[in-house]
């Protein structure tokens, strides 16, 4: 299946604790909590119709750059967002003091 684009650019809703990015076929969020100079990332959700489409992949990298950007660090509570960051070495560098993959 080929890959899905964004209809827009990451937001980060902080009043629901929450990474989104809309496509055609709805919102793709990765909910988090701030602690200190952390973004702990609990879960991931993508809509059913973009499961399989890179949807969760282009997020996980938009949110990781942002985080990057923000000087901050990272903790990954959610099983997706470990797994991409233990195969994807670039971002080990996010992970908080600590936490090894």
């Amino acid at each position: 299946m080929p890959d899905t684009s964004p209809s827009s650019d990451l937001t980060n809703n902080k009043s629901a604790s929450q990474f989104e990015m809309d496509f055609d076929e709805g919102t793709a969020f990765i909910e988090y909590v701030v602690q200190d100079d952390k973004y702990h990332l609990t879960h991931t959700e993508v809509p059913k119709e973009l499961q399989g489409k890179g949807a969760a992949r282009k997020l996980v990298e938009k949110v990781l750059q942002y985080i990057k950007d923000k000087n901050m660090r990272v903790v990954p509570s959610c099983t997706y967002v470990a797994r991409y960051i233990d195969r994807n070495q670039q971002w080990h560098s996010l992970l908080s003091d600590g936490y090894q993959m």
